[in-house]
């Protein structure tokens, strides 16, 4: 029994010390290789999630601590990038008569080098800030549609409420239009509803695939959560359509959002002109990356407009590419204010430098404004958001919450009167590095005029947040929120 005993003993020393040794290896390649091309906020939560859980942590930095994408799917990045600069040159169509403004130069130069879109001038944008609507104008445009339509949408979901595009869809391939079709996988099969839209763009005949699909034992594997955002409909080459908006019904079908009355409030923008040729690249992009399939200039440019146009650049931005293209943007833009910096972001959680841009414009006084929503539809982000609005509000930015039961979902920001971005992009971190997104940015007196008409319509459905109000929040919620904003960094 003695012996038996020393055996157990030894065993379970042996086996401690087996655990404790692997416990300080995992601690020390951590500081070793966790830092590496990494923020220092983002490797400092990771090194901190791995030494508090450290046998837990190390798997999820294993399955999620990689931000790229895999190897081949950046070389096609790479491949097309170069395709599209050579492809564009001569395209810039853009009068550079005062007031253009000094600082904007550097800026279109950096996004064609970031991004390989040209600053093209002679567009038309109308703003589509009604959810309803939107999804009508899209269904229209689909059923004048006479060679292609290119559908790409982080969630396209077949509801009572999308029926008559889908419908819409099926009426264009009997006409012998071309129908592709891209869809985020996990987001979408996460949606209610997704066996029923696969199989319908099946039975319509329409060529559609996921985008970045996770499937292992198909052999097709990346970060789980590195996902295409973009939203976007190009008809015909024609007439492009971008913007906030998922294709599904604006409760988003959940029986919580449904019980709670939670509605999305987003914006599209309806494009004609050159700019829709960027944007179709664009989806040619995705297309070739999912399909190796190449369909790069199925149409000519689209001709100039002439009635009020306006300059526009397509930016894409994503783990596919080397550099935080939107981030750069829109640091740039922010720096480049000489008076007003106005952002309406649903999940506002700003990298260092996104912050420091913004508190800077305002303590410069500068006139910095931020629409966000009143409530969440999800919590981590919602409440990491919120950790933020101490230090803004201290810096002289005024906060407007957009009243409850609406979640305001639309994704710009203006800068003075001169330039604005529309897009798919958050100012997150998340936008900033894990997901693909679409931004536009835009210059014209009559989009402009839009917009911050647009604003002052959310201002008037909007309380402002002030410093005295937030400072009597509860420490129960100020510690979740900085808790979420200690998780929020995890990328």
């Amino acid at each position: 029994m003695d012996d038996t005993n020393a055996i157990v003993l030894d065993f379970n020393l042996s086996l401690a010390t087996l655990l404790v040794l692997a416990d300080f290896i995992i601690r020390v390649l951590a500081i070793i290789y966790v830092p590496r091309n990494r923020r220092p906020q983002t490797a400092l939560a990771w090194l901190l999630a791995i030494f508090f859980i450290p046998y837990i942590g190390i798997l999820l930095f294993l399955l999620a601590g990689n931000s790229k994408l895999p190897r081949g799917r950046r070389r096609k990045q790479q491949e097309i990038n170069q395709y599209i600069l050579e492809g564009t040159e001569g395209m810039e169509d853009v009068k550079r008569d005062p007031p253009w403004p000094d600082w904007l130069e550097p800026i279109v130069e950096l996004n064609r080098n970031l991004g390989a879109m040209p600053l093209v001038g002679g567009n038309n944008a109308e703003l589509l800030p009604d959810y309803e609507k939107s999804l009508q104008a899209m269904t229209d445009a689909v059923g004048e549609a006479t060679k292609s339509v290119h559908v790409e949408f982080y969630i396209l979901s077949l509801d009572h409420t999308t029926a008559p595009f889908f419908d819409a869809l099926e009426a264009a391939v009997k006409r012998g239009v071309d129908v592709r079709v891209l869809l985020d996988h996990i987001a979408s099969i996460r949606s209610v509803g997704h066996r029923k839209t696969a199989r319908r763009l099946t039975k319509m005949g329409a060529q559609w695939h996921y985008m970045l699909p996770v499937r292992p034992l198909r052999g097709q594997w990346q970060r789980p959560d590195l996902r295409n955002h973009r939203k976007l409909l190009i008809i015909d080459g024609k007439v492009g359509f971008t913007g906030s908006q998922n294709f599904i019904d604006s409760s988003y079908n959940k029986k919580g959002n449904i019980r709670r009355g939670l509605h999305w409030k987003d914006l599209m923008v309806r494009f004609e002109g050159p700019i829709v040729a960027g944007i179709d690249a664009l989806f040619a992009t995705d297309w070739y990356c999912e399909t190796d399939e190449l369909i790069l200039r199925e149409h000519d440019v689209p001709r100039p407009v002439k009635e009020s146009p306006i300059d526009a650049q397509v930016v894409p931005s994503g783990p596919g590419f080397e550099g935080e293209n939107n981030l750069r943007l829109f640091n740039a833009l922010v720096y480049a204010a000489t008076k007003q910096v106005i952002i309406t972001s649903p999940y506002f959680v700003p990298d260092g430098s996104m912050l420091y841009a913004i508190t800077t414009a305002a303590q410069s006084g500068l006139d910095v404004q931020l629409f966000a929503s009143e409530i969440g539809d999800q919590a981590v982000v919602y409440h990491a958001q919120r950790s933020y609005y101490e230090e803004l509000l201290r810096a002289g930015v005024r906060i407007w919450l957009y009243k409850a039961p609406t979640v305001l979902h639309a994704k710009f920001f203006t800068i003075d009167d001169e330039v604005a971005v529309v897009g798919s992009s958050n100012m997150d971190m998340r936008s900033f590095a894990l997901d693909l997104e679409i931004s536009v940015m835009v210059r014209g007196r009559t989009i402009m005029d839009d917009l911050h008409e647009l604003q002052e319509q959310y201002r008037e459905n909007s309380r402002e947040l002030t410093l005295d109000e937030w400072m009597t929040r509860s420490r129960v919620a100020a510690t979740f929120d900085n808790v979420a904003r200690l998780a929020a960094t995890l990328q």
